[in-house]
Order: C-alpha cells, then sequence, then structure tokens
C-alpha cells in the first residue's frame, strides 16, 4: 500500500511539473520550444505580444533570424511559412526547419553559420556570426513586386 502510495505522488508530482513548465510557456507569450537535429528553437510570433515575447525572449537564444517583406516606402510586413537551412563553415547541415518565422530562435553553438532563407520560391543566403551572450539578431527581407 505505502508502495503504491508513493507512486501516486511521484506521478502526480511529474504532471504537476509538466503542466507547470507547459504553463510558463504559454504565459511568456513564446510557443513552446521544438528541436530540429538536437538545437533547441522556436518560431512564431505574430502580433504586437507575439513580437514583445520573442525579443524578450532574444537573450536566451545565440540566433535570432527575423522574415520580412520589403514592400517600399520602409513597410516591411512580416511572412512566416519560411523554410530555413543553417549550414555551419564545413558546409554541413546544422538544422533544417520547414516553417519559420516571422520570428526564429535557436540555441546554435558559437561560430559561422550559412543561413539559407526561402520564402515564396526565393531563397536569400546570409552568413551569420553566432557568439556566446545573448542574441545576434539578422533580418531577412523579400522584395515584393
Amino acid at each position: 500500500m505505502k508502495r503504491q502510495c508513493r507512486f501516486i505522488h511521484l506521478g502526480a508530482a511529474g504532471a504537476l511539473a509538466l503542466a507547470l513548465s507547459s504553463t510558463s510557456w504559454a504565459q511568456s507569450g513564446l510557443p513552446e520550444p521544438k528541436t530540429a537535429n538536437g538545437i533547441e528553437y522556436v518560431t512564431g510570433g505574430f502580433g504586437e505580444d507575439g513580437a514583445a515575447a520573442f525579443k524578450q525572449a532574444e537573450a536566451g537564444y545565440p540566433l535570432s533570424l527575423v522574415f520580412a517583406e520589403d514592400a517600399g516606402e520602409g513597410s516591411r510586413p512580416y511572412v512566416a511559412d519560411v523554410n530555413l537551412l543553417i549550414k555551419n563553415e564545413a558546409g554541413d547541415v546544422v538544422m533544417e526547419v520547414p516553417a519559420a518565422g516571422p520570428y526564429f530562435l535557436a540555441k546554435l553553438k558559437p561560430g559561422k553559420y550559412k543561413v539559407e532563407a526561402t520564402y515564396m520560391g526565393k531563397t536569400q543566403t546570409q552568413v551569420v556570426n553566432v557568439g556566446q551572450g545573448g542574441a545576434n539578431q539578422n533580418v531577412m527581407a523579400w522584395k515584393t513586386p
């Protein structure tokens, strides 16, 4: 009987811990983190609250990408559904995310990476340097006709 009670208490404690961790992400305004090739990332951020949550979380992620359309005259509406491919200096694919944006945060190790982002069939490439500390934010914008 005692052993059964311990399992019930442990099960309840585990469920509570899981619920609290999910709640903390929900309260922060960020979607729950995912992993690609063992690297933690989070993507999303539409609306003022979503954008604010991502800006606040940037300090915990060494790489920050923002995707937008360059509609001219200073207008840069955010975009999503960006196919993202990140390669290390050797050219090896470090991570691939099929639908990112408008914000993308990743916990990459320090180093130089090549980011290939494809939106509406148009690919942009950018080399980014990821350091030890806070976020290295990069904006990628596609010209619209």
